[in-house]
């Protein structure tokens, strides 16, 4: 997976001639502190740059194109040491690329009573110096992350880490490619969409290969290379008895690790960074990809089934944002419901794509039957996911635009076994209730498929949407359907 330390934010600090070189010159040293500080945080795990503080409307322009340019730059903090007059930003926000975080703080925490005077007045205005910038982006219609507090508050940098994690995923979806093997399911709508306008507004582009392309590589793998892939499936997974060497369905088990391998070097080969596929179209392969979908999620890439490429680049891009987080993110599908009336639950699963990162405990490797694809048995890994806070992310394509979906959940331990039921899963209780979680879902379009997180927030989603200008569409504890019904409405006569 990614290194994010090899992505650098800028940090810019604005000020003006008006005040002299000495102030000045501590402007410019406050800000190497309080950028130093921030980059030697643990909470933040990208680079924080420091930046010669810019005074005039091209130092402004110069740095912001600067940026532009920078493959490690992947966003700017900017601050207003000082009155920084935001004529002077105009031509450089116009122009600017990357994502934008405005930090409203001071170099001092406290107003020191005793021997405040106009000198200390004259540098520390960032109190109206900032208000000025943030009429800037407001008149120039910019989305933005704000962020307030002392530069050395735990939550200033928790809050900070956040933003340039996604800032981090944006990045890495800019010119991404993801390969979609053959089309999507036959007649579903919502797995579809528009690449073009999704290659516009995020970046990323699909473009389809031809299963027998991918067979063609599986069929190239090695046997000494599947060996080594099986006996690693047998150091870390529980493996099923009739999988292990010289019983009946071996075969299978280096079938699906040739699988794996296939996918995994057409990936490198190609620069993908995810894929899709569909059951209705397996030329040349002889099982439903199932263990090494599930793996190569787990090392990183994205994936979504049935041809749903959407799905798939959001699955990476939280990827990306939880690096080094706890927990996992993975494909997910809403599959059934438990109706009791005191205990109301969601079953996510899918026929066998569920990413290990999200297991509780160790995933067992079994083979079993499966009804539809046309094709042998495949092999695939079987867990419970555990108990804890979550959200299911859906990125919907509504013709005119697009709208990423979030659901707050709860997921809950499993108090029944399912021993019939051969796939990974995990149970929720999505937020307000069933009642009005699902019914809010469904009046917002939201799809069937979703990218399943444990680590990933609300906020997360909120500010990649706003990274990349899209509408947000959130439902949690606070959701009710009249203001949900309305937002709707209100959101379809902004974006007439």
């Amino acid at each position: 997976m990614l290194d994010l330390k090899k992505f650098e934010i800028w940090f810019i600090t604005g000020s003006q001639h008006l005040y002299g070189e000495e102030t000045l010159r501590q402007v410019d040293e406050h800000s190497q502190i309080i950028s130093n500080y921030l980059d030697q945080s643990p909470a933040i795990p990208l680079r924080i740059i420091f930046k010669p503080v810019v005074k005039t409307p091209d130092e402004i322009y110069n740095i912001i194109q600067e940026a532009n340019n920078a493959v490690s730059c992947v966003g700017i903090i900017a601050w207003m040491h000082t009155f920084s007059p935001a004529k002077m930003w105009i031509r450089g926000l116009q122009i600017l690329q990357k994502p934008l975080l405005h930090l409203h703080t001071q170099f001092n925490r406290d107003i020191p009573w005793a021997d405040i005077d106009m000198d200390f007045m004259n540098l520390n205005q960032s109190a109206h110096g900032d208000r000025e910038f943030g009429f800037m982006m407001t008149r120039m219609r910019m989305n933005r992350k704000v962020i307030v507090g002392h530069w050395q508050q735990d939550n200033v940098a928790e809050d900070l880490a956040q933003w340039t994690r996604v800032a981090a995923a944006k990045h890495d979806m800019k010119g991404a490619k993801f390969v979609r093997f053959g089309d999507n399911m036959r007649q579903v709508a919502v797995t579809d969409g528009d690449k073009v306008a999704a290659e516009m507004t995020f970046g990323f582009s699909v473009n389809t290969h031809a299963v027998g392309d991918l067979a063609t590589v599986i069929d190239q793998v090695s046997d000494e290379e599947v060996g080594v892939l099986v006996d690693e499936y047998e150091s870390i997974y529980n493996l099923a008895e009739q999988l292990r060497k010289g019983r009946e369905r071996h075969n299978a088990l280096t079938d699906s690790a040739r699988i794996e391998l296939g996918l995994k070097y057409f990936l490198e080969d190609g620069n993908f960074k995810g894929y899709t596929n569909t059951f209705e179209d397996l030329y040349g392969m002889k099982q439903l990809p199932g263990i090494g979908s599930q793996r190569m999620m787990a090392a990183g890439y994205g994936y979504a089934g049935e041809g749903d490429w959407k799905t798939s680049a959001m699955v990476r891009a939280l990827k990306v944002m939880a690096v080094g987080l706890k927990g996992g993110n993975s494909f997910m599908e809403d599959y059934t419901y438990h109706f009791n009336p005191s205990n109301n639950l969601v079953l996510g699963s899918h026929m066998l794509e569920i990413c290990p990162s999200i297991a509780a405990g160790k995933p067992s490797c079994e083979i079993h039957p499966l009804g539809i694809g046309g094709k042998e048995d495949p092999v695939r890994l079987v867990f419970n996911a555990p108990a804890g806070p979550a959200i299911n992310v859906s990125l919907i394509d509504l013709g005119n635009r697009f709208r990423i979906l979030v659901n707050e959940v709860e997921a809950v331990d499993f108090s029944e076994e399912l021993p019939k039921l051969p796939v990974a899963r995990v149970l929720w209780k999505p937020a307000p209730s069933m009642q009005i979680g699902c019914a809010a879902w469904i009046y917002a379009g939201g799809a069937h498929h979703t990218v399943y997180s444990q680590n990933i927030t609300t906020e997360h989603i909120e500010s990649f949407a706003d990274m990349a200008g899209v509408e947000l569409v959130v439902i949690d504890k606070n959701t009710t359907l009249r203001q949900l019904k309305n937002e709707l409405r209100w959101s379809e006569a902004a974006y007439k």
